[in-house]
């Protein structure tokens, strides 16, 4: 059985192309897929992300808990509301899934998984926390719209009643808040996104979903599919679960370095094996590729390198540049001339930093 969103029948209403997404059934594009990508980019969109897993962790050894399972570190969030992104690993230091945590109160951080990942999640988190008497709640009652672009906030600001505006226009990045929102609906507005533009991602009660869906729509904001989140999210250099990293990846593989916190006398779960890997030499790295050819960089391609093979993990053709970008895993050490091998052909490629745009403009270097 495919689970449905409470938005299904809506995408559907809209002549979406649905697709079985992680065992979800979710439109892919309601139209052009590239005129959603640009509506982000230049304007706002919205996407359907209610089968993303909100999980809420209660009791007083929260925080211990959280500094325990995660590899980033969670005394970070001193301010409630505050956002951290972070990975979950393996004892051996392989990616369980990333995610993001929100703090708060001192006793309740809120936690945001993939949806793909969600029952291994749940599973592996609720066998953590026993031993801290944290308290692990699913909320399936709860659906999520995320708006984003640069006029998103503004438009789902907008929408919000007077005096509440003013304090989501405040809201700071990577942070959350709770307000009313239009006809008194209860919000959890978290300026947070995958597409590296500015908005929101609004957690709303499964009950009120459409009814928000559908004042964002009239008020101008686009209603955009997951094709258009993937060619965004892989401009914007953010990783997806499950092709770019996994459990047989660690976060130095995976150009995730920045979310190890290898702070002193703290024991988070695979920290052993990730300070004996990083002692070992890592061997692999995940680089951004472009090409300059025609033709379209695709998951599972060969790279072909002077220290060996690698792989295109997430490829596809970039809206916003105009060209076919990548990223890629490769042997670690100078690469020399990169080629891809598409169908027997060796095709050039460019080894570059991503992300590839950021506030809807190529980063320097993307664009020759």
């Amino acid at each position: 059985m495919t689970d449905k969103t409470e938005l299904n029948a809506t995408h559907r209403e809209l002549g979406a192309r649905m697709v079985d997404f992680g065992g979800w059934d979710m439109p892919i594009a309601y139209g052009s897929q590239i005129e959603e990508h640009h509506a982000v980019r230049k304007d706002a969109g919205m996407f359907d992300v209610s089968h993303m897993t909100v999980v809420d962790l209660t009791g007083e050894h929260t925080r211990g808990f959280l500094k325990k399972l995660v590899a980033n570190n969670v005394d970070k969030l001193a301010k409630p509301g505050k956002a951290l992104y972070t990975c979950m690993l393996d004892e051996n230091g392989g990616v369980i899934d990333d995610l993001i945590v929100y703090f708060l109160r001192e006793d309740f951080f809120r936690l945001v998984v993939n949806a793909a990942t969600r029952a291994k999640d749940l599973a592996w988190i609720e066998k953590q926390a026993a031993a801290f008497g944290v308290t692990v709640r699913e909320r399936p009652e709860f659906g999520m719209i995320a708006v984003q672009g640069p006029n998103a906030r503004e438009k789902l600001i907008g929408l919000l009643p007077s005096e509440v505006q003013e304090k989501a226009r405040k809201l700071g990045k990577f942070a959350a808040i709770e307000v009313e929102g239009p006809n008194g609906m209860p919000l959890f507005l978290a300026r947070t996104g995958y597409t590296g533009e500015d908005g929101f991602e609004v957690v709303v009660p499964n009950t009120r979903v459409v009814e928000l869906w559908n004042l964002l729509k009239d008020a101008g904001v686009a209603p955009a599919g997951l094709g258009a989140r993937d060619t965004l999210r892989l401009e914007a250099g953010m990783n997806l679960y499950g092709q770019d990293m996994d459990e047989t990846v660690s976060p130095w593989e995976a150009a995730l370095a920045w979310t190890i916190s290898l702070d002193e006398g703290r024991d988070f779960i695979g920290r052993a094996a990730l300070e004996k890997h990083k002692a070992d030499g890592v061997k692999r790295v995940m680089v951004g590729l472009v090409m300059d050819d025609k033709g379209v960089l695709r998951h599972g391609q060969k790279v072909l390198t002077a220290h060996g093979e690698g792989e295109i993990l997430s490829g596809g053709f970039a809206p916003t540049l105009g060209k076919s970008i990548a990223f890629a895993r490769i042997p670690a050490g100078e690469p020399g001339a990169v080629r891809v091998d598409i169908r027997g052909r060796e095709v050039p490629v460019r080894v570059v930093k991503f992300p590839f745009v950021r506030d809807g403009q190529p980063m320097p270097g993307i664009v020759d």
